[in-house]
């Protein structure tokens, strides 16, 4: 599972292209700068919102989802968008940029990269794409369109599911042993994983050329026969109950979370990306054959590859998932694991849970349904996939004083992986960059960003402060979170408020400068061209890509969208993500939530004061009391 990281560096490729970023399963979507949507990530025992541009997750970037980093961010990995949730490492960058007239030429090769891009729609909605690059190496991955957003919390043992199914990946099937199965993919010596986020569940591998059939095979196996047992969900629960504590335990990685959950309250992206212990304790084999019935259907599956002829792909594809009915030919009366394995399960009712629920303001407004096994009709699962999120903002203070620091994150609705800002917000969120106080220092490792040498380098206090950016379908978060001494908490909202106006106009003194500007779009550019050559980025963008809008968008392309990025475009995006209320209906800028700002802090809260009302005074998002 995918955890949104504090830092959003979900790659552009994956923001453009999930939560925030991999990890298994992160908790929090995304990642390299974040253009991605927020993606999965595997946590200590596993747990954001997208490999190049783009989920808190997370999906696409900046075509794919511009997602914070990947849980693999959370140990301070890549990513550039699932909450991808994946910090790509950046180079150097230079002080100048290409102007407007010289940047296509820039650009330019022989052969563009997107005369490698092939795109099959099999006969049942299948979609297969491949990336013709040459090598020793392959990867190939099957990306869904599924995730926590469409889990039902009002059904019992529901919520959750997308955390479980990535945990029992690659367990026993009606074909495979678990233990053959471990056999067969230690065997192929190279790297076999799922993760899942808010809008993508995959499964991805990269392996040498000659054994794309074999683990195209093993994947197709885990996703349509899992057998499900007692045994190894009972296993997989107690791995996963440990897990949650231990993300619990941690600020810096459970924090993300709960933005979300309080960011869009009861509703799609604030489904809680980690399994509920009160869920966990209900949840039935059946509560995840019918989610994977529900979910894993044809017409929502990518199968994507790099490093094999299209036709080889296109032809496994049709072997091992030509079989599956899309959704308008299955019959909804039919048993719901009816493309899956049958095994039979018991069902439990349900009952209350002696435990609180992890995330009970997002489930509370929810009555339980009695069943555990209840399949969405035609009609409710239509609606699951029109519902759109609903930003809400909100506040959440986690009162705990045995902590050395307190930890705040400060964060506004975004920008989603279709609008044609993303690339100016993602290079706002390099701009800003920050980090820990600690640092190797170096060329490229962002000390020039504003964050470092208007906060870090000037306040002690601050032990971290850096800009995320969760990037979904169809909404996203931005903003700054901080760790601080306690005796700076009455600072702090001062200083990131503060920072944050400045990029909103270039009329104040210490506003943005063109050359900071022309730095944070090279290191953009150079984070998503690095990252893209890794195969398993290179798969993972290439699958939510065709996933999140159909197409895959070139790198040529996307450096040319940052290229245009120029300082007026820059303050109009910021304006537009943080002061809301200055943008009028009718322009197609005006917010869709409630305009205004969500704050979570957990610490010693002495001294904090109300951070909402201090930001709304200061024109940075909609007052809460004017909307009382």
């Amino acid at each position: 599972m995918r955890l949104p990281t504090p830092s959003s560096s979900s790659m552009v490729a994956r923001a453009l292209a999930r939560s925030t970023a991999s990890q298994a399963r992160s908790v929090a979507t995304a990642s390299v700068p974040s253009l991605h949507a927020s993606r999965p990530v595997r946590a200590a025992a596993k747990p954001d919102s997208s490999p190049a541009l783009a989920s808190s997750s997370s999906a696409a970037g900046v075509p794919s989802a511009l997602s914070a980093s990947r849980l693999s961010q959370i140990s301070r990995n890549t990513t550039l968008a699932r909450s991808i949730s994946s910090t790509a490492s950046v180079s150097a960058p230079s002080a100048s940029t290409p102007t407007a007239s010289s940047s296509s030429s820039a650009y330019q090769s022989p052969l563009p990269s997107s005369a490698l891009i092939n795109v099959t729609t099999l006969p049942n909605r299948v979609r297969v794409a491949t990336e013709a690059t040459p090598g020793h190496f392959s990867a190939v991955g099957v990306y869904i369109d599924a995730g926590s957003r469409y889990e039902r919390p009002w059904v019992a043992g529901e919520s959750g599911s997308s955390h479980l199914l990535d945990r029992l990946a690659f367990k026993s099937t009606t074909n495979r042993s678990s233990q053959q199965m471990t056999s067969e993919i230690e065997a192929l010596g190279g790297n076999v994983m799922c993760s899942s986020s808010r809008e993508t569940i995959m499964y991805q591998s990269s392996v040498f050329n000659k054994d794309v059939p074999a683990v195209l095979s093993i994947l197709a196996d885990t996703i349509l026969n899992p057998l499900l047992s007692p045994e190894e969900l009972d296993m997989q629960r107690e791995a996963a109950a440990y897990e949650i504590q231990e993300i619990w335990s941690k600020p810096e990685m459970i924090l993300p979370e709960l933005l979300h959950t309080t960011a869009y309250q009861g509703n799609t992206l604030g489904n809680p990306l980690l399994c509920p212990i009160e869920s966990l304790e209900q949840m039935t084999a059946d509560n995840l054959r019918n989610f994977m019935s529900t979910w894993y259907r044809p017409e929502r599956i990518v199968v994507a590859g790099s490093g094999m002829p299209h036709e080889q792909l296109v032809e496994l594809s049709e072997k091992l998932f030509g079989g599956l009915k899309p959704i308008s030919d299955a019959s909804r009366a039919s048993s719901p694991a009816s493309s899956l394995s049958s095994s039979p399960a018991s069902s439990s009712s349900s009952r209350s849970s002696s435990l609180s629920s992890l995330f009970s303001r997002s489930s509370s407004s929810f009555s339980t349904s009695s069943s555990s096994s209840a399949t969405p009709t035609a009609t409710e699962l239509a609606d699951l996939v029109a519902t759109p999120s609903q930003y809400t903002g909100g506040e959440l203070y986690i009162p705990q004083s045995d902590l050395e620091f307190t930890h705040v994150y400060v964060a506004f609705e975004g920008l989603s992986i279709h609008d044609d800002d993303i690339y100016a917000l993602a290079t706002l969120q390099i701009l800003l960059g920050g980090g820990g106080s600690f640092s190797a220092g170096g060329p490229g490792k962002g000390m020039y960003s504003r964050l470092y040498t208007n906060v870090l380098n000037q306040h002690h206090s601050v032990d971290y402060c850096a800009a995320f950016h969760h990037c979904y379908s169809d909404s996203g978060l931005f903003g700054i979170s901080a760790s601080v001494h306690p005796s700076f908490n009455s600072s702090i909202v001062h200083v990131i408020a503060r920072e944050l106006e400045l990029c909103t106009s270039s009329i104040y003194q210490g506003s943005v400068t063109q050359t900071e500007l022309n730095r944070a779009k090279n290191q953009l550019k150079s984070s998503l061209v690095m990252a893209l050559e890794s195969r398993l980025v290179e798969v993972e963008d290439l699958g939510r890509q065709i996933q999140a809008h159909g197409k895959k968008v070139s790198v040529e392309e996307m450096c040319e969208k940052i290229d245009q990025v120029d300082l007026k475009t820059l303050n109009r995006v910021a304006t537009r993500v943080l002061r809301p209320q200055k943008m009028t209906v009718g322009t197609g800028q005006a917010p869709h939530g409630s305009g205004q700002a969500t704050v979570v802090a957990q610490g010693n809260l002495e001294g904090l004061g109300d951070v909402r009302d201090l930001l709304a005074r200061r024109g940075l998002g909609v007052s809460p009391k004017h909307t009382a």
